[in-house]
């Protein structure tokens, strides 16, 4: 269990580790480039302005308007906030599309980052997700304890509950949080954090991108990054939970594996004695006739059921070898 413990702290410590070194380089790599841009739309803004004769206010208008119209392009995304907002959505694969490299080195990084921060991340995800599914269980467990039950055992039925439960709680509040920062309605916020939190990332609706959040509001900042992260193990816990259900109560391999568990869990109640005679009944209840017309005998179907002694063996043995 500690051993489990360690490695799980340790992915997640790699993982912010990653996030740190990938936004230290695309702030390397594109914050220059991007300040080349911002100046030569400032060049381009004066040209504009003395060209027609704008002033400053009605300048401003006109920009506030395009950037209305465009919301995610607005404000600097390359400084080291930017930058790391970036790496979390590279690496967790939901790609807004808010921000994407403008230079050569800063592609070329994007896709070695993503090739080596992709499976962290999922790494990172599973071993997280056992632990807390451990705890869910100890807890839950406590919990019937306490309240008397009989059946204190947990079920796929209790982690699929809970697990619906955590998932509807943490887009509430998400859509909450943003819905006061960000100035968008109650639905508009709960439909961002489901598109985000499922990693769907279309990219209509994207936080952190309005009135230089990313440099004025470095708490808001830092929830955003811990609700994208935490959340998304919620999200993705509770459809592995989901999908879980799905597949062992409906057809096909389900089915198979219920059978499975049915007659493992038959065998288990018995003490070894009465399983093994249970066994013997059933074997010698099969009839030399049932396996001769059997449409797909065994390879043994020639065998006849019951006990054998050895020499009766031998010699269906040599038989089958002068055949």
């Amino acid at each position: 269990m500690k051993r489990q413990n360690v490695r799980t702290l340790s992915l997640i410590v790699c993982t912010f580790t990653y996030l740190l070194v990938g936004a230290a380089v695309f702030d390397a790599l594109e914050s220059d480039f991007e300040m080349r841009e911002k100046e030569q739309l400032e060049a381009e803004q004066k040209r504009l302005q003395g060209k027609y004769n704008i002033s400053e206010d009605d300048y401003k208008k006109l920009e506030t308007i395009i950037m209305e119209a465009e919301p995610h392009r607005a404000g600097v995304q390359w400084k080291f906030a930017g930058s790391f907002y970036f790496a979390i959505t590279v690496i967790t694969t939901i790609g807004y599309g808010h921000a994407a490299p403008g230079t050569d080195a800063g592609k070329a990084f994007c896709m070695f980052y993503a090739v080596l921060g992709i499976p962290l991340t999922l790494v990172m995800f599973q071993s997280l997700g056992e632990r807390m599914n451990t705890f869910v269980k100890y807890l839950l467990k406590r919990i019937k304890k306490c309240c008397g039950m009989s059946i204190t055992e947990v079920s796929m039925e209790n982690m699929v509950t809970v697990g619906f439960f955590s998932c509807v709680g943490t887009l509430c509040i998400g859509a909450a949080a943003f819905s006061h920062y960000e100035d968008w309605s109650f639905f508009q916020s709960y439909y961002y954090c489901f598109i985000t939190l499922t990693t769907i990332g279309f990219g209509d609706f994207v936080a952190l991108q309005k009135n230089k959040a990313l440099q004025k509001k470095p708490l808001y900042v830092a929830f955003s990054f811990m609700y994208i992260l935490v959340g998304l193990h919620s999200v993705c816990s509770c459809m592995h939970y989901q999908s879980h259900e799905f597949s062992s109560s409906g057809g096909g391999m389900g089915g198979v594996g219920c059978a499975f568990s049915h007659q493992n869990s038959y065998s288990s109640q018995l003490n070894p004695n009465q399983y093994f005679h249970s066994v013997s009944y059933r074997i010698e209840e099969i009839s030399p006739s049932t396996l001769k017309n059997s449409l797909f005998p065994s390879p043994m179907s020639s065998v006849s059921p019951g006990l054998h002694s050895f020499s009766d063996s031998h010699q269906l043995v040599r038989r089958r070898k002068s055949i």
